[in-house]
This record gives structure tokens, C-alpha cells and sequence, in this order.
């Protein structure tokens, strides 16, 4: 089987989500080119916004060749969207149990089928405060050395100015019209990692490269040049808590070494553990 047909579940899908997309989005679509016509194949794809694997998608199904993505267990339960999630032939992936490793290989038996299967290299929303990719994880690096699929970097951007991640407020901004920008670009090179033992070195090392060609084609979306070095979102969350721990002491120490019937002196802010407990948390919290 050189490629997997769209069939009746995904054109329902298609029926019911492109309609609102191409009246609420404009689009600049560019590297469809570089989607493989027949054959197995990984699209590796950056995200910014809950909203942005609607607008993949939207962009990949216009190619004729339908991608089944990578998505948490609990999404295929129960209900419309378990029903939709199963019948389009997505692949669910059990996180942080034994069966995390059926998803890889669901992926590896839908690309030797000739199938495209999706990867979101950085396995949830960026981190990084300029919604740049950040480091991603190996998953996407693993099966592409097990299969030597071509693997299509895809960078999108537009999806979060209508739905900014994190917003405190999580609505729609519709106005003016946004325009989801996606953009393919040619296969990531990966021969350097083929035929040698797939250590952890290597397949980060691969990764980086993924990562790597996702982002240059995020820099020619933008317009903008990326920065240096990928965010390390895990690197970020240990730094933020170390600082907040040391806060945390400084201001303590402090409240010991002040005899507590001592009123504070005129323009000296008067820290209590309480609130050295609550500002430790809020801390944390915003770091998470």
C-alpha cells in the first residue's frame, strides 16, 4: 500500500471544520511541494496555540495526503471527539505507563503502510516566551530512524494570534481576520544517523536536527531571524524554583533575625512567612 486514502471519516471532519475555517482564517500556505506524493512519511510540526491542529490539518488535507496524529489516551474515551478520534485512524498515546512504547509502534506499522503520521517534536504548548520551538523530545527522532522515513519539518504561526496560549482569558480573537500561516520545507537530512546504535546521544542529536529545520522555517515565516540556542523549558522550570527556594530563605533569614515586637522602620517592607510562603508558591505556580 503506497498511501492511505482519506476516507469517509475524515471527510466528515473535513465537512464540519473547513466551512468555519475558511470563513473565519485567511491563509498563506506555502511547501506543499515538499509533501511526499505516495509513500510512508513524518511531518515534524512546531505548536503554538490550541488552535493550530485545526490549521495543519486544514493545510495537510489539502495536500491529499491526511495525517494521523499523535494524541493523549483520554481523547479517544468517550463521546463525539473519542468517536471522530477513532474513526480517522488517529494513535493514541498512553503517557507516563509502559504502553507509551505501542504508540512508536502504531507509528512505525502506519508509515510502512505508506501513511503520514504527525509529530509535535516538543509534546505540548512552547514554553518559550517568544513562542519559538523549544527543545523538543525524541519520539519523532526514534521512529524515523527505525523506519528512515522522510521527515518534513512544517512550522505554522497565525493560529495563536486568534488563541494565544496561556491567555488568562481563553477566547477567541477573531478580529481583524488572522491568517494561519503554514509552511513545509524539504526533508530533514538524517543519513548521519542511520545504521549506528540508537544511544540517547544520538537519537537528541537527531532531534536537534528536527528541531533545528522546524524552526528555520519558522524564521522564513516570521521574518524574523530564531534565536541561537532552543528553549529548555525543563532547565527553566529548575532555574525558577531555585531562585524562588533562595527567596524564600532570604526572607526568612531575615524575619528570624528581626525580633518580631520590632515594628518596621519607616519604608521597610514587612515580609511575614505567610507571604514569603505565597509569593514561593505564585513563584512556582508561574513557572509550571
Amino acid at each position: 500500500m503506497s498511501r492511505r486514502r482519506i476516507g469517509f471519516w475524515y471527510r466528515l471532519a473535513a465537512v464540519i471544520c473547513k466551512p468555519p475555517l475558511l470563513v473565519l482564517f485567511k491563509r498563506d500556505w506555502q511547501g506543499m511541494e515538499h509533501i511526499p506524493a505516495d509513500g510512508g512519511f513524518i511531518t515534524a510540526v512546531n505548536h503554538n496555540s490550541y488552535l493550530d491542529p485545526l490549521s495543519y490539518a486544514h493545510y495537510q488535507y489539502n495536500t491529499g495526503r491526511v495525517p494521523r496524529f499523535l494524541a493523549k489516551a483520554g481523547l479517544f474515551k468517550s463521546g463525539f471527539v473519542g468517536l471522530m478520534m477513532r474513526g480517522t485512524g488517529q494513535i493514541p498515546v498512553y503517557r507516563e505507563t509502559t504502553d507509551a512504547a505501542n504508540a512508536f509502534r502504531a507509528a512505525v506499522t502506519a508509515i510502512d503502510k505508506g501513511e503520514c503520521v504527525a509529530f509535535y517534536p516538543e509534546g505540548t504548548l512552547t514554553r518559550d516566551p517568544e513562542l519559538w520551538p523549544m527543545q523538543g523530545k525524541t519520539g519523532a527522532a526514534r521512529v524515523a530512524l527505525l523506519t528512515k522515513a522522510p521527515v518534513i519539518p512544517v512550522a505554522q504561526w497565525g493560529a495563536n494570534d486568534a488563541m494565544p496560549p496561556y491567555a488568562k482569558e481563553k477566547k477567541f480573537r477573531l478580529l481583524p481576520r488572522k491568517t494561519l500561516r503554514v509552511q513545509a520545507g524539504p526533508p530533514v537530512d538524517l543519513s548521519a544517523f542511520y545504521d549506528v546504535e540508537p544511544t540517547a546521544e544520538v537519537l537528541r542529536a537527531a532531534t536537534d536536527v528536527i528541531m533545528s529545520a522546524i524552526t528555520e522555517q519558522l524564521a522564513v515565516v516570521r521574518g524574523e531571524p530564531a534565536p541561537a540556542a532552543p528553549y529548555d523549558w525543563r532547565k527553566a522550570i529548575a532555574r525558577d524554583r531555585r531562585a524562588a527556594r533562595q527567596a524564600a530563605k532570604a526572607t526568612q533569614g531575615a524575619g528570624a533575625a528581626t525580633p518580631p515586637a520590632r515594628p518596621a522602620a519607616a519604608g521597610e517592607p514587612a515580609v511575614g512567612p505567610q507571604q514569603a510562603r505565597s509569593t514561593q508558591q505564585a513563584q512556582e505556580d508561574e513557572s509550571k
